[in-house]
């Protein structure tokens, strides 16, 4: 099984790839995770209704492959780390491949929202969408870690 964060925007800071990069190399061979960037449409004089469904040809076209999409949005369910683990162990047995969406500024097209197996957040605070990136990969790492019992996670 692997695992996508396919997130929209470009030309994040260093520090967000670098720390991105940390967590994708620890990920274990045998759930490898990947961060893809999705070209956000230029703003100019277009409704957020155009913008977002521009956005959306673009991250279906990422989404090839994937079994399993879940959308990162502020109104989505909230997991606490042990949660997001046992997701994550149930997903591994179920297999197939999981996407997850980080949308742009003006957030993920609702038609493909509602093509998502699962809609989640990350806190209630809104996020730049750089941190988020940073935070998914941490929990993700942070989640596996948990399943594997490693000791990263500490509890209590």
């Amino acid at each position: 099984m692997r695992l996508g964060i396919l997130a929209v925007g470009h030309k994040l800071p260093d520090w967000v790839a670098k720390g991105c990069a940390e967590y994708v190399k620890r990920m274990p061979r045998e759930l490898p995770l990947s961060v893809v960037e999705i070209k956000p449409e230029p703003r100019g004089s277009k409704s957020r209704e155009q913008l977002l469904s521009a956005e959306k040809v673009r991250l279906q076209a990422a989404l090839q492959g994937f079994n399993r999409i879940v959308v990162l949005d502020e109104r989505g369910v909230d997991l606490t780390t042990l949660k997001l683990a046992q997701r994550l162990e149930d997903w591994m047995r179920e297999g197939g491949d999981t996407a997850f969406i980080i949308g742009s500024a003006d957030g993920v097209d609702d038609e493909l929202k509602q093509q998502a197996n699962e809609t989640i957040r990350l806190s209630s605070l809104t996020l730049p969408h750089a941190m988020a990136r940073l935070i998914l990969c941490e929990q993700l790492y942070r989640a596996v870690s948990v399943v594997k019992n490693h000791p990263y996670h500490r509890e209590g």
